[in-house]
């Protein structure tokens, strides 16, 4: 009976949302304490329901209960069990309850960090995000049943998708969908403020932490995903502008743009309008990428293809909540007011600038993905939008967001001058194109790769790297010791260096990766050798080895430069045998200047076998810079001054501008 009580704690846990999601929101707008304390239990009670089921889940997997249909069409009893465990999530029933466990463990975390806000506030925060859990656990209990039984019961299991059955599945899709759900905080904290009037600094900066964190998971989730997609997939390559990235990559440049508004809307009162939309805006993208990855209309190796019903309530609830959120900012707009002044050229205004390019990026990004669906809604001939498109629009918005990224942390709140900028920058300048050309002339990369395009993304790589140290450098030079004015920083502000530091690793790591690879594909014989790249790989042999559910053909490629060995490498051809789906599995020597990568094709005959092999450089830069600008909002979160100002604002407003019931304080 395990799985009918794991259906029956979903049961439950929709009835404590949905008081939750009507008591504290009514007892805010009418003024009644005792509804509003509902919230926090209520938050706790149906986070323990939810993770109660999952846990039934897990247990249904672990133990090959095929009785349960989800469990026999996503495992198998060969399957190793850590497989088993991250198979919970492999398929769209249990991806759907993960993101709803998360969505109730979020809820929970805001209800045991939020003693310092005002009642009715916090209420109004936990009832808007019961309500986003009211649709989704109707849709799990209505339409997407993970604990459907199987009748007759199976006496095997179909196996889980080869492409899933890797390490990366285990932390991939979980950090993916805290990012994801992690911005229905923000979300939850702008319509909060837009139902209480009080769009003031001081919900800016309750609402920081938690876009930070969002970003930061997001971010780790993004650069696992594109990781998984670069070793596994077996063509060598770690974005490709597929429409299940891109539903991921959508948010995140609207978060990115949310944090620095946020920024504003604290330090200085200013943008209050545009952070709402961006908060609005950002977890709209999630329930679109959710909507795009479940509902079938995406043919993709991340996606789940599924009936149409589905993705019709996806996209109904998706409909509800930007609806009655836009609708609910267009009756606020007006009371909502301009914020502080600013000049043209200041902080603020080059913040906005970057923000808006940000969004705009985002805006081809949506187009890109969403116009050959629209097309084929409305009958015209299938066409794919692909790399060159995104190329030549997204890069070209980038290129000045970039820029101005070097220039922005030194420039002045509210006002600043031109000759004070470019006395603060031209060194970083100087050393900028100095390091771009030596780097150019110095890096072991084929010549045959410079183009003007490699030659500027070095440039603009360089600068983010040099324009930080400047400021850096403004910021701690000055009266006291050394160890004094570095401890005197606060972690807000390393986290920033952090994350502009590992943007400008990044697009150096991206530019080689992708203007100077060597790659072939080609037929080669046993004990054959051939040179890529300045490297000599030669075929020594081919075995054949048995895992725990797959037979493969191991090829052991040996490589060696100058005459001296490099390493082996060992590519497979895996054969699984539940699904008879062959998948290759690439092998990949990786080191600090270069990845040495081979994949194994089909035979072509006994002793002749197909391999693609790439010579990328700098590979690890751009995994590099992702874990650093991650470092830099975790940084930046853990800075104790959020805290402090947080209560010290709550206190205030407690003090002095008491909210009033349903209305404007």
């Amino acid at each position: 009976m395990m799985p009918e009580a794991g259906l029956f704690a979903l049961i439950l846990a929709l009835l404590v949302a949905v008081v939750q999601a009507i008591l504290p929101l009514a007892g805010a707008h009418w003024g009644i304490n005792s509804w509003m304390r509902v919230a926090r239990p209520a938050a706790a009670l149906q986070c323990l329901l939810v993770w109660l089921a999952l846990a039934i889940l897990a247990h249904a997997f672990l133990t090959n209960d095929f009785s349960v249909l989800y469990v026999a069409s996503n495992s198998h009893t060969d399957l190793p069990a850590i497989y088993r465990f991250t198979a919970v999530w492999g398929g769209h029933e249990g991806s759907m309850l993960l993101w709803q466990g998360l969505l109730s463990a979020w809820t929970l975390a805001v209800a045991l960090r939020s003693h310092q806000l005002p009642q009715a506030y916090a209420a109004r925060v936990l009832g808007v995000m019961a309500v986003l859990s009211v649709g989704l656990l109707l849709f799990l209990l209505l339409l997407s049943n993970p604990f459907e039984r199987l009748i007759p019961v199976a006496i095997q299991g179909r196996d889980l998708n080869p492409l899933l059955q890797d390490p990366g599945m285990v932390v991939h899709p979980p950090l993916l969908y805290m990012g994801y759900v992690g911005f229905s905080v923000a979300f939850a904290f702008a319509i909060a403020a837009l139902l209480s009037g009080e769009l003031n600094a001081a919900w800016a900066r309750w609402s920081r932490p938690w876009t930070l964190a969002a970003w930061s998971f997001l971010t780790l989730g993004i650069l696992l995903g594109s990781g998984w997609a670069y070793y596994l997939l077996g063509w060598g390559g770690w974005w490709f502008w597929d429409p299940v990235e891109n539903a991921s990559f959508m948010p995140w440049l609207v978060g990115t743009a949310l944090i620095h508004s946020l920024i504003v809307t604290d330090q200085r009162g200013a943008f209050r309008s545009w952070t709402v939309m961006l908060a609005i805006t950002a977890f709209s993208l999630s329930l679109l990428g959710t909507f795009l990855v479940r509902s079938g209309v995406l043919t993709s190796v991340h996606a789940f293809a599924v009936d149409p019903g589905r993705g019709l309530y996806i996209l109904c609830f998706m409909v509800f909540v930007v609806g009655t959120s836009l609708l609910l900012f267009a009756w606020r707009a007006p009371r909502i007011g301009l914020g502080g002044w600013f000049s043209v050229l200041s902080r603020e205004s080059l913040l906005l600038v970057n923000n808006v390019l940000f969004t705009a990026a985002a805006l081809a990004v949506l187009t890109g993905t969403l116009y050959p669906l629209l097309l084929d809604v409305l009958g015209s001939d299938k066409i794919s939008v692909g790399p060159p498109y995104f190329d030549a629009i997204f890069v070209p918005l980038m290129v000045p967001a970039l820029m101005l990224m070097g220039v922005g942390p030194l420039a002045r709140w509210k006002r600043s001058t031109l000759p004070d900028l470019k006395r603060q920058l031209r060194w970083a300048l100087v050393a900028s194109g100095i390091s771009a050309l030596l780097l150019g002339l110095l890096l072991p990369v084929s010549a045959s790769g410079w183009t003007p395009m490699s030659a500027f993304g070095l440039l603009l790589a360089t600068w983010c790297v040099c324009s930080t140290l400047a400021h850096a450098w403004q910021r701690l030079r000055g009266n006291g010791g050394n160890a004094q004015r570095v401890s005197r920083q606060p972690l807000s502000w390393w986290g920033m260096l952090a994350a502009h530091l590992g943007i400008g690793i990044f697009v150096f790591g991206a530019t080689l990766a992708t203007s100077f690879e060597v790659k072939r594909e080609l037929s080669l014989s046993m004990h054959q050798d051939v040179s890529v790249g300045g490297y000599d790989f030669r075929f020594d042999k081919l075995e054949l080895v048995a895992g725990p559910n797959y037979d493969a053909q191991r090829a052991s490629i040996s490589v060696q430069r100058d005459g001296k060995l490099v390493g082996v490498l060992q590519p497979e051809k895996r054969l699984y045998r539940a699904q008879n789906m062959p998948l290759s599995q690439a092998a990949i020597d990786s080191g600090l200047t270069r990845d040495l990568f081979v994949a194994l094709g089909d035979a072509v005959n006994e002793k002749t076998w197909t391999l693609r092999i790439q010579v990328k450089p700098f590979m690890n830069w751009i995994w590099g810079g992702c874990l650093l600008m991650a470092l830099g909002g975790f940084l930046a979160l853990a800075d104790r001054r959020y805290r402090i100002y947080a209560a010290r604002r709550a206190n205030q407003a407690t003090a002095t501008a008491p909210l009033k019931a349903g209305g404007i304080a």
